[in-house]
């Protein structure tokens, strides 16, 4: 579909719009693909090193910014910016970095440190708080739901009952967490779903309306990791069982369901856009 992309990330469909944006994070800019005729253009630049995009229950595009401004921001109707969280308890986010929305309309995200590590997603830059998720409630009131080392993607099963949260526990080792969510959105009985070892680079992922997780997957630049064996795109049921595996020539940082049924999966594969329709759907 695309390609010639320093590094993709968090693509998000617009049924309404007929369109994707996605992130092309190093070359700090937000990209959209309009299905209407297949042209790609520069949807917003600079984006400040937007990486995660999601929609709230209004259909408005949220975004998680890497640069120096290092926060979560929604884009009114109008286009203009409005700033929901850039700090947590006086002290500056580390890098937000991938984020997702529930019915009720709170909107989680995973604050990990990749975007103030150097200066080629983001701006280099002293970390002020540990790893962790948090919490936007309806009200805007900012909650920190667990710490995690290196959080990454997340995303609720189809009842919203269980949040899955990438983690890296003791790295390099990469695994899946699962969490059950309480009533008052609380997480509980953390564990592990998946454990990807140390030769898996796991990201951002979705999930269908069965419960699978459709999971970005790629080498992890391990001496044993084979790029060829493990790029592409992994799915599991909701046993964690690996049920299948979409062969990319390049790992893929995240996706996304999309298309008027929502059974095209969008890919955002490193330095390429990809898509394929699926026979499934997306959770709503």
């Amino acid at each position: 579909m695309g390609s010639g992309y320093r590094w993709v990330e968090g693509p998000v469909w617009f049924g309404d719009a007929r369109c994707l944006i996605f992130s092309d994070i190093p070359n700090n800019r937000l990209m959209r693909y309009d299905d209407t005729n297949g042209q790609i253009s520069v949807y917003r630049q600079p984006s400040n090193f937007a990486n995660g995009n999601t929609r709230d229950r209004q259909g408005r595009l949220v975004t998680c910014e890497h640069s120096a401004t290092r926060r979560i921001t929604r884009t009114e109707y109008d286009g203009s910016i409005t700033v929901l969280a850039d700090r947590f308890e006086g002290k500056r986010f580390n890098a937000p970095n991938d984020i997702v929305c529930k019915s009720d309309s709170s909107i989680w995200f995973t604050d990990p440190p990749f975007g103030i590590l150097g200066n080629y997603e983001g701006e280099e830059a002293h970390q002020e708080i540990p790893h962790a998720v948090y919490r936007i409630d309806a009200s805007g009131k900012l909650t920190k739901v667990v710490e995690l080392l290196m959080p990454n993607g997340l995303a609720f099963s189809p009842d919203e009952k269980k949040l899955y949260i990438i983690g890296r526990p003791s790295p390099p080792v990469r695994v899946v967490f699962v969490f059950d969510v309480t009533d008052d959105n609380q997480l509980r009985n953390q564990r592990v779903f998946i454990d990807a070892g140390t030769k898996a680079a796991l990201d951002g992922f979705r999930v269908d309306k069965d419960g699978n997780l459709w999971m970005g997957w790629g080498s992890s630049g391990a001496l044993d990791a084979n790029p060829a064996e493990l790029d592409g795109v992994m799915v599991f049921n909701p046993q964690g069982k690996a049920i299948g595996h979409i062969h990319l020539p390049e790992r893929c940082p995240n996706l996304c369901f999309g298309g008027p049924k929502r059974n095209r999966l969008f890919m955002a594969a490193c330095h390429s856009l990809y898509s394929l329709y699926v026979d499934t759907q997306g959770a709503v």
